[in-house]
């Protein structure tokens, strides 16, 4: 028999959670990281970059002249050349006065003098300067988080670091006692492909001063804990967060994840996650990664607009969290406000029913944020 989870008497909306964690919230201070560490980080303000290649090169093995010297050649008509051209590989700078690379095969030296049997015009063969980066280009745009693609620019252009925002976030796992660890495992990962830089740190026993122990954010941009965030016996989350800071909340009007709690120490946003799987990454979505976007100064993450296939019906006054898959070009719905792990494996995006919101009739063109990309 499914017991129903006894919950606070007064739930919080969701946005008056998510105002009172976002109030006062600045983008944190650019620091500068080697490129391997910088991915999935969001990109802060750089100097413009120097032009790539930096001068003329070859895009290609040949022989390096000048279009004019070859003009009217042809195999009919072979064109002596007066000396021996410039031998070229790819990536060499052009030699001073040439503005082509031709072909081996468009050369015949078996005479006492080199004949060239095609034509050619300038900049065939050759790589321009500026022709992959241009000079003072700002392509790495602030607020992107950056991606493979991006550190492959970077690395074009000589950089060996790059200005990025990362918030330190303090993650705090309150021991199940059946020992089980598997939400710890997927909010840490959750927050690394954030961009987040992360330090976890393990409560001795779940009572609320060994909790209360853990919880410092002397360190740190946002403090979340996992666990202990119900209202048994043993969730002891919510008394200790409320002996270091403030309590600004505790039972937030989502679905699944209404036990979660939002608090402050200082200027630091505190989150309670609790401990089973799809309520704490409802909870991760819809209240810590709006923060984790503002300390990150993060532009409005990519979203897809797809019909939905079928109708969403919500409950109001709570905001549901719905989980779907790309079907035929359209969403489909797998789940609203009761997520399997399953699922959850299987989704293509998610979305947010707000508390106000019956729901949504099939056919309603719906923003969606992606999951995984493609």
């Amino acid at each position: 028999m499914i017991q129903t989870q006894r919950l606070p008497a007064a739930l919080t909306p969701l946005e008056t959670a998510v105002a009172a964690l976002l109030d006062g919230l600045e983008p944190v201070a650019p620091v500068a990281l080697p490129l391997l560490e910088a991915l999935g980080c969001v990109a802060a303000e750089m100097p413009p970059l120097k032009a790539m290649p930096p001068s003329d090169i070859a895009a290609a093995d040949g022989f390096a002249l000048r279009a004019r010297d070859l003009v009217g050649a042809s195999s009919y008509s072979p064109l002596p050349l007066r000396q021996l051209p410039h031998w070229v590989e790819a990536g060499d700078p052009m030699p001073e006065g040439c503005d082509c690379v031709i072909d081996a095969a468009c050369l015949d030296q078996t005479g006492p003098m080199a004949e060239a049997l095609a034509e050619a015009i300038p900049g065939q063969g050759v790589r321009r300067r500026g022709g992959d980066i241009t000079e003072d280009a700002s392509v790495i745009a602030v607020g992107r988080r950056l991606g493979p693609l991006d550190l492959l620019i970077a690395r074009a252009a000589g950089l060996e670091k790059i200005n990025v925002r990362r918030p330190r976030l303090r993650l705090v796992n309150i021991p199940a006692t059946s020992g089980h660890t598997m939400t710890a495992q997927l909010i840490l990962e959750a927050a690394g492909a954030a961009g987040a830089d992360v330090l976890v740190i393990s409560a001795r026993q779940r009572d609320a001063l060994s909790i209360a122990e853990t919880i410092d954010a002397s360190a740190c941009d946002v403090l979340i804990t996992i666990g202990g965030s119900g209202v048994g016996r043993t969730d002891a989350a919510i008394t200790a967060l409320a002996a270091r800071g403030e309590l600004v909340a505790h039972g937030i009007a989502l679905q699944p994840g209404r036990t979660a709690a939002v608090g402050r120490i200082g200027n630091i946003p505190v989150i309670a996650l609790p401990g089973a799987p799809d309520q704490a990454l409802a909870a991760w979505w819809a209240l810590v990664l709006p923060v984790l976007d503002r300390w990150s100064g993060l532009q409005p993450s990519r979203k897809v607009m797809l019909p939905l296939a079928r109708k969403i019906a919500s409950s109001v006054g709570i905001a549901e969290v719905v989980l779907l898959e790309r079907s035929a070009g359209a969403w489909l719905p797998l789940a609203v406000g009761e997520l399997s792990i399953e699922l959850i494996a299987r989704a293509d995006a998610w979305l947010l029913v707000p508390g106000g919101s019956e729901g949504y009739a099939a056919g309603t063109p719906m923003d969606a944020h992606m999951l995984r990309d493609g």
